[in-house]
């Protein structure tokens, strides 16, 4: 138990690492906090700090999530049979999206955790079974709407929302339905103040031919 726990503290404070708020002081001289939407994930760097910042800040923010899921998974999976080597990959990636979304460095202030969460089932796709058309379904959604919509949180709403729904409907085990419910959960709770702007019509969109 005390690898798990250990696990857990190390995925948290992966996941804590603000990628944008570094670049954006390291490249810009911007605290990203106080610009743009003010919040410190990849879509607001997108359009606060530019193109090859924002991509760059995507991969790190998906990479957060892949690495504690991948390495720290396998490492405590090999020391700790009293519990599920799939349910512990699942909390230590919980875990990592908790420490994007509510980071130490920053006052507990993060992002969305829409990357993060995708490095995650990402991570979970390479060691479960069955989790890749899942994933790609969701992914396919994500590009579908955002293309149709231009509009990057409702992209990540409605496949976030599908998430669960593709668990149940390809029979995966009931600890990823939960987990995954866990997920849609936590992003619509950290979308509020976006949802409110798309029932007011008011959530900007991404201008495709600027970026």
């Amino acid at each position: 138990m005390p690898y798990l726990i250990l696990g857990i503290i190390l995925s948290y404070l992966i996941g804590s690492i603000p990628p944008a708020y570094l670049l954006g002081r390291l490249w810009k001289r911007i605290d990203i906090r106080k610009a743009g939407s003010g919040n410190i994930g990849a879509t607001n760097a997108l359009r606060v700090l530019g193109k090859k910042a924002g991509i760059t800040i995507l991969i790190l923010d998906i990479l957060k999530g892949v690495l504690p899921v991948i390495f720290l998974g396998d490492f405590i999976n090999a020391r700790l049979a009293s519990i599920s080597g799939e349910a512990i990959r699942i909390i230590l990636g919980i875990s990592c999206i908790c420490g994007h979304n509510w980071t130490i460095f920053l006052r507990f202030k993060g992002g969305k955790g829409i990357a993060t969460s995708l490095g995650v089932l990402l991570g979970l796709s390479l060691r479960i079974p069955g989790l890749n058309l899942v994933l790609g379904l969701v992914i396919g959604i994500w590009l579908i709407v955002l293309i149709i919509s231009r509009i990057v949180s409702l992209a990540s709403l409605l496949a976030g929302i599908s998430l669960p729904i593709f668990m149940l409907v390809f029979r995966l085990s009931s600890v990823l339905v939960w987990a995954s419910l866990v997920l849609c959960v936590m992003m619509v709770l950290r979308h509020r103040p976006n949802i409110k702007r798309l029932l007011q019509g008011k959530e900007p969109r991404i201008d495709f031919k600027k970026h």
